[in-house]
């Protein structure tokens, strides 16, 4: 158990510096963007002094060493300061965004986790049979597409000519769940669609792996059905790399919706983000930059601590 919790506060302590990194990161990377935020804002009649002015009102004027402490130092106290072009405050706009973009990604893992698991195992179970190369060929035909042609197409046929789903996702905190699971239908389907190939892959690959093993020749010597030898021996033994690729996946839905949220108009922190890069809007860049990189860090450091406790190997390096 000292070796369990020793290995745990490391991964937890390595997550936080990554952290800090990206925090410096993604601060020097919002330096260095083109542009002028107090032109932007004040447009392109502004004169020189009204633009000088601007910029110490904001704080523009100060070094940059000064500006990345203070907005540290608020990210610590959980305040992401005020966004330069509207003046919001951005830890109140980034709480509504990042709800919704949790309640899409929410959805579209609930269809694809389960479903990419299953299609796993029936390709495992008709290993190079038609329904293993169908599933293989299938998947791989949908990753192959890139994100916003796949989004246009199910607009076109599902939006346009049928008409089933609305073009626009939308939602408002007055809609039902069931209103909102008809706006957001065609984001779900094209994030299941991408994240698809890759889980059902790697299902298929471990339990692959697995199923060279000793003890499964024995249960199938048994007479146990090829259902029962993979769904009973090889699946809980594969858990572990099942769980770290399901877990890159979901960071994927939570830090890669930027496209889909903007194809869709749909209302998360990917949508968030690119109104504000073309403002130049750096409090908010770099606020929803931080975000996006700790949920793809902490989701990763779930995955290491379900890889250490389910492996007797990684809780036992010796």
């Amino acid at each position: 158990m000292g070796q369990v919790l020793k290995l745990l506060v490391q991964r937890i302590a390595l997550g936080l510096l990554l952290l800090l990194l990206v925090s410096l990161l993604v601060f020097v990377g919002t330096e260095i963007l083109p542009g002028d935020v107090a032109q932007s804002i004040l447009g392109q009649a502004a004169t020189p002094t009204s633009l000088a002015n601007l910029r110490e009102e904001l704080g523009l004027n100060e070094p940059a060493p000064l500006r990345y402490l203070s907005w540290l130092g608020g990210v610590l106290t959980g305040d992401l300061g005020t966004a330069l072009s509207n003046g919001q405050d951005i830890t109140t706009q980034i709480g509504l965004r990042l709800g919704n973009t949790l309640f899409l990604a929410f959805w579209a893992a609930v269809v694809a986790v389960p479903l990419a698991i299953l299609l796993g195992l029936l390709a495992v179970r008709y290993r190079n049979r038609w329904p293993d190369k169908l599933i293989s060929g299938l998947t791989l035909a949908s990753i192959s597409l890139p994100e916003f042609f796949t989004g246009y197409v199910l607009i076109f046929f599902f939006a346009v000519k049928l008409r089933w789903f609305p073009s626009v996702a939308t939602v408002y905190d007055s809609m039902s769940l069931l209103e909102k699971l008809n706006a957001i239908a065609l984001p779900i389907a094209v994030l299941v669609m991408v994240v698809l190939a890759h889980m059902m892959r790697m299902t298929r690959a471990a339990i692959l792996n697995v199923m060279q093993s000793a003890y499964i020749e024995t249960a199938e010597l048994k007479g146990l059905s090829p259902f029962k030898v993979i769904f009973r021996h090889a699946f809980p033994n594969a858990v572990a790399p099942i769980v770290n690729v399901v877990m890159l996946n979901l960071a994927y839905l939570v830090v890669g919706v930027v496209v889909v949220e903007v194809i869709f108009v749909y209302p998360g922190m990917g949508q968030y983000l690119v109104d504000h890069v073309s403002k130049r809007d750096v409090p908010v860049v770099q606020a929803c930059g931080l975000i996006f990189a700790a949920v793809y860090i902490g989701l990763n450091l779930v995955a290491d601590i379900v890889s250490i406790v389910t492996n007797p190997r990684l809780r036992h390096p010796k």
